[in-house]
């Protein structure tokens, strides 16, 4: 089943052969030369000599004669061996595709046999990136330069402080763990790279034992002690693993990355440089996106590290001044940070490191941005820093990571969020109260911020994020039902398309309403930022039914989108006086219409007490 990349390796092996033969021909050719002058010399000198040297050359002229013979045999055969080779490649191209539908061969694999394409994908499967191709790529594989072009001229201070890498995993395959190492080691000077920790978040591969262990050990022989190699007894998540590696961390500098990557050159120069000048600055690469499926680089830019109320990680523009700079391997500021960081060991230490009551995965990294702006530090990108990251189609920790990343995202606002906290609930659609998500005790973390007596969050949203919409005037959300069939939610209908409907309710992001003081209703979601524009419902002044349309686009041609509505009260429209209700078609299905109003009224799943908004 391996038979056509054993013929293509075979037809290497043969090339190279006949190369080296032919090679030795003419090396005896030479030979020959030198030895036919030579004894034409002791011909006329030393006749015994000479004899000698006429039969070594004889000797050496039969030789030739059978290398000649051998050659022509290996041209032969070679010639054999390149058809062969092109058989099993017209062969190979018409092989069956066993697996359409993957994710993993929309553009790579066309050449894998059957039992290539099984083991590939199973593979794939198993880590969510494509360890097939990892297990054959060299592990020193070049990567392209992707900083901006005036990084490369950039010199750094000789006295530059030592820095630790954390790579954190779990059950990840071998050969990407190996090649990080790899890169870290070839790409950072050894005079700064104090370590290399692996932190094993419980993995179950029996690859990440003894076999991971004997790389170690063959590193070792050139660099004593370098990789250091810590693993958990059970699984405790992310923000645990990387509390781990920092709590392990020797370096004056700690850099905490997932396993997943491969530094780019003079990858940590900028970083260590910039952190010599402020040790309270945390800073991070940009990220270049590696494919799961064919292990390609794509460059990005850089760009801010953000995140909306659901404290989902985002990636925004920087702030106008940094574009005034019209240098783009500057620093920019950050709201906030993605997992990938980099920090002054004991600083981070000062100010909390990370969030150990976090879960699983999701919300520490927000929370780490928001504490350290609050607390008397920065966060920044590093343009000239950059780290190619795979992005995995299949995470291993949860199949929904949405579930912890609620609960993470609640602890966060609990703790830093002051008045502004319950946004985080409206982003995830739950109550304001007795919602029933243990986010844990949040006691200590309260102290830590007293303690550091850190600035109150409205600070932080004048000063470090003021694209964040407040909210500050909502008075309901959620699903909107209609008491004449309550099992019936106002929801967006099609996308793209400008007609709500009223649908089976289910209690997802299509049929999440909001409800302003000013009487605007969005549906199908609520932008967390300024620069964004929310869909508000409108009644046409004509016909029977409701429209959906960007608020600004409603307000610029003069649409009626304002609505009156009280809990369990009428939605009546300020201006045309008509109310927005259900009624049957003439196929007996219940749609969403604007008519003169009959007493229907609607209910609205979260309502927001006054004083919470004012």
């Amino acid at each position: 089943m391996h038979r056509g990349p054993r013929m293509r390796s075979g037809g290497i092996k043969w090339s190279l052969l006949v190369f080296a033969v032919a090679s030795a021909l003419l090396y005896l050719g030479s030979i020959k030369t030198d030895v036919r002058t030579h004894s034409e010399r002791l011909q006329r000198a030393h006749h015994n000599d000479s004899v000698r040297g006429l039969g070594m050359l004889k000797r050496m002229e039969k030789m030739e004669t059978d290398i000649s013979r051998l050659l022509n045999l290996m041209n032969k055969m070679g010639k054999k061996e390149a058809v062969a080779d092109v058989e099993v490649k017209k062969e190979r191209k018409v092989v069956r595709k066993l697996f359409p539908n993957s994710p993993l061969f929309g553009k790579w694999g066309d050449e894998l046999s059957e039992q290539e394409q099984k083991e590939a994908e199973e593979l794939f499967r198993r880590y969510g990136y494509n360890a097939f191709l990892s297990d054959r790529l060299p592990l020193n594989r070049e990567i392209p330069d992707t900083r901006p072009p005036r990084c490369a001229e950039k010199k750094y201070p000789a006295d530059l402080p030592t820095i630790s890498v954390v790579l954190i995993y779990l059950d990840e395959a071998l050969s990407i763990i190996k090649r990080a190492i790899r890169s870290v080691m070839d790409k950072t000077p050894a005079r700064l790279l104090k370590e290399i920790i692996l932190v094993d978040d419980h993995s179950s591969n029996e690859d990440l034992k003894e076999k991971l262990d004997e790389y170690i050990t063959l590193i070792h022989e050139e660099h004593p002690g370098l990789v250091k190699k810590v693993r958990h007894s059970e699984q405790l998540g992310l923000t645990q693993a990387r509390l781990s590696g920092w709590k392990v961390a020797v370096g004056d500098l700690v850099a905490i990355l997932d396993v997943h990557i491969e530094v780019h050159v003079e990858w940590a120069e900028p970083l260590l440089a910039r952190i010599k000048e402020d040790r309270t600055v945390i800073v991070t690469p940009v990220f270049d996106r590696v494919n799961y499926d064919d292990l390609t680089v794509m460059p990005y830019i850089a760009a801010a590290d953000a995140f909306d109320w659901a404290l989902w990680c985002m990636y925004e523009s920087f702030r106008p001044e940094w574009y005034d700079l019209k240098d783009e391997s500057q620093p920019g500021k950050s709201p906030s940070i993605m997992g990938i960081l980099v920090a002054d060991r004991k600083f981070l230490g000062e100010i909390g490191s990370l969030d150990g009551g976090m879960k699983i995965y999701g919300g520490e990294n927000v929370e780490l941005g928001i504490r350290v702006w609050l607390c008397g530090g920065s966060i920044e990108v590093i343009p000239c820093s950059k780290i190619a990251h795979i992005e995995r189609a299949i995470k291993p920790y949860l199949p929904d990571f949405s579930v912890m990343v609620k609960r993470n995202a609640l602890r966060v606002a609990e703790v830093w969020l002051d008045e502004y906290k319950h946004n985080v609930n409206i982003a995830w659609n739950i109550p304001l109260e007795n919602h029933g998500i243990d986010i844990g005790d949040v006691s200590e973390r309260k102290e830590l911020r007293k303690r550091l007596n850190c600035k109150p969050f409205q600070w932080y949203l004048d000063n470090v994020y003021p694209l964040l919409d407040p909210l500050r005037d909502l008075l309901g959300y959620g699903a909107l039902m209609n008491d004449l069939k309550p099992d019936l939610c106002i929801d967006q209908g099609p996308v793209p398309g400008n007609t709500p409907i009223a649908y089976p309710c289910h209690y997802y992001s299509p049929q999440y309403c909001y409800y302003r003081t000013d009487g605007q209703l969005y549906i199908g979601g609520i932008k967390s930022h300024k620069y964004n524009s929310n869909r508000c419902l409108v009644d046409l002044g004509s016909g029977a039914y409701p429209g959906l349309y960007e608020c600004k686009v409603a307000r610029q041609k003069k649409f009626n989108m304002l609505w009156d509505f009280e809990q369990d009260r009428p939605i009546k429209n300020r201006g045309t006086k008509r109310c927005l209700e259900v009624a049957l078609d003439g196929d007996g299905n219940y749609k969403l219409v604007v008519q003169q109003c009959s007493g229907q009224s609607w209910k609205i799943q979260n309502l927001i007490p006054t004083k919470t908004i004012s």
